[in-house]
């Protein structure tokens, strides 16, 4: 995922989270809110629950990895928040990106 693709400042993160939409699932938890910016911007917020500095960016390695397979970065003007829940971990790279796939669908079809 390029940078310009990123949600990066604690603000931006702040605003999504307070005055967005929030979808979930036992694996993640999206928070979402409509941009002016004509392309989606994507933050990823892991806890130190899920273990060390090691774990957590491998878990947003994936995730981003995920994000750029399944969202179309010409269409939508969209911030993101993805928050990955304790459950991620039990699960298989496969799973998560099916369960992350619905998600992202699901307020796909919802912001039409």
């Amino acid at each position: 995922m390029k940078k310009n693709y990123r949600l990066r400042a604690n603000e931006d993160f702040a605003k999504v989270v307070k005055t967005g939409k929030t979808r979930k699932n036992e694996s993640f938890t999206i928070h979402t809110l409509q941009n002016n910016l004509n392309k989606p911007r994507v933050g990823i917020s892991v806890s130190s629950r899920l273990g060390g500095a090691v774990v957590r960016n491998r878990i947003k390695r994936q995730v981003r990895a995920m994000c750029d397979a399944l969202i179309d970065h010409d269409s939508c003007s969209l911030d993101l928040v993805i928050v990955v829940k304790q459950q991620y971990l039990a699960n298989d790279f496969w799973i998560n990106s099916d369960l992350l796939k619905t998600l992202i669908v699901l307020i796909k079809e919802t912001t039409k």
